[in-house]
């Protein structure tokens, strides 16, 4: 299991820059420290808190739900993390544009990455927003699916109007991959010199 949440763990530190995780020399406050959960402990509001801060110690709890903010590609993101004890359920959901700025072809390449490169995170919209959003039962979810989660709707986010991918796999059988590699290809062109 500490390889897996290492792994998650490194692929979640791949998409943020450094500064994400420096604190000032004069901050004395620690962010909490990671006590790994035992086998068959189910996931918690508390626990997930305890995750959360040490990305962002300054992250927002209104009683189930967290506000909190992480720097991806240059931008800065602005996540949620809602939970419902009572349902089980646990979202983490990052709004991306308007609604009203989507086209028909912006909406079909959604729908094409929601068959094969957002993977676990999904695009949806709602309260005319388009979202990058990961829903999970609260009680199984294990500490790398939520961070594994977390990057995934991060990386969703960031690559929305690009690759418009979790940034894990492209699952066979899509469009994606054809259209990722027809992009790899026009950059190709452009870098080459013109004889």
């Amino acid at each position: 299991m500490k390889k897996l949440f290492g792994a998650v763990f490194l692929a979640l530190v791949a998409v943020l820059p450094l500064s994400a995780f420096a604190q000032d020399e004069e901050e004395s406050a620690a962010p909490p420290a990671f006590v790994e959960r035992a086998p068959g402990e189910p996931m918690t509001v508390e626990r997930l808190e305890t995750i959360i801060r040490i990305f962002d110690p300054e992250a927002e709890r209104n009683l189930n739900s967290f506000s909190f903010k992480m720097p991806v590609q240059g931008m800065e993101l602005n996540i949620q993390v809602i939970t419902d004890p009572a349902a089980g359920r646990m979202r983490i959901v990052i709004p991306i544009v308007m609604e009203t700025s989507l086209g028909p072809e912006r909406i079909k390449r959604i729908m094409q990455a929601n068959f094969d490169s957002a993977l676990d995170a999904r695009y949806a919209l709602a309260q005319g927003v388009l979202w990058a959003t990961f829903i999970h039962p609260l009680s199984s979810l294990s500490d790398e699916e939520f961070l594994s989660g977390l990057s995934q709707t991060l990386n969703l986010a960031a690559t929305y109007g690009s690759t418009y991918s979790s940034g894990l796999f492209v699952f066979g059988g899509g469009d994606s991959q054809g259209i990722l590699d027809g992009l790899l290809e026009d950059y190709r062109r452009k870098l080459e010199p013109e004889v």
